[in-house]
């Protein structure tokens, strides 16, 4: 009996040490996340010293006994503009109008861009000036394209990229003709009216 008792009082004292060894381990390493501060990134494994800009990942330090790490899809906004855009799919062109009972071409960007609580100039010309410039081979989803058309000395007509390809750019945009249909860079009208492209988000 004196020989279980003791070999009882053994084991406890064993457990008991690695019970503490484990809480000072972890208390180690909880101060040594909560001390960092920097977004980690994969790199290349092809080349060590580039990195993936899809796999880039953040650190959440917000909380220091939670570490979530997810991954950041840098064309998420652009996609979704699109869906957005895309389910006004041939509803009517409306002068003036921002809503499914018709649109005009900047009624329908100014309306897509709204849903997601980002407020452009609400005619074309004014959406000419703001963002960033790019040629058009340099073109991206979501990029705003605009033309000059029915002679016109200014920019009046604008629609937003929804495809990139090698040897094509397609735009989303709401016709006079048409209302809102998606189009190509290709098409003879559009690359005799075409001005600009801008890059609203990054």
């Amino acid at each position: 009996m004196k020989s279980i008792l003791k070999i009882t009082l053994i084991l406890l004292v064993c457990s008991s040490k690695s019970f503490a060894a484990s809480v000072n381990n972890y208390v180690v390493l909880k101060e040594t996340l909560s001390s960092v501060r920097i977004d980690s990134v994969k790199t290349n494994p092809t080349d060590p010293n580039k990195t993936d800009p899809k796999k880039a990942f953040a650190l959440n330090t917000k909380n220091e006994t939670d570490i979530i790490i997810s991954e950041l899809e840098e064309s998420y906004v652009a996609e979704q503009l699109i869906n957005v855009a895309s389910d006004n799919l041939g509803i009517v062109y409306r002068a003036g109008g921002t809503t499914k009972n018709g649109f005009d071409c900047s009624g329908l960007i100014f309306s897509t861009f709204r849903k997601f609580d980002i407020t452009l100039p609400r005619s074309s010309h004014e959406m000419a000036q703001i963002g960033t410039k790019t040629d058009l081979k340099n073109a991206k989803k979501g990029d705003l394209v605009f033309f000059v058309n029915r002679r016109q000395h200014h920019i009046n007509h604008v629609g937003m990229v929804v495809e990139v390809t090698e040897d094509d750019v397609k735009f989303i945009h709401s016709s006079t003709n048409n209302g809102v249909v998606i189009s190509s860079m290709n098409e003879p009208y559009y690359k005799r009216t075409f001005v600009q492209i801008n890059r609203v988000i990054e």
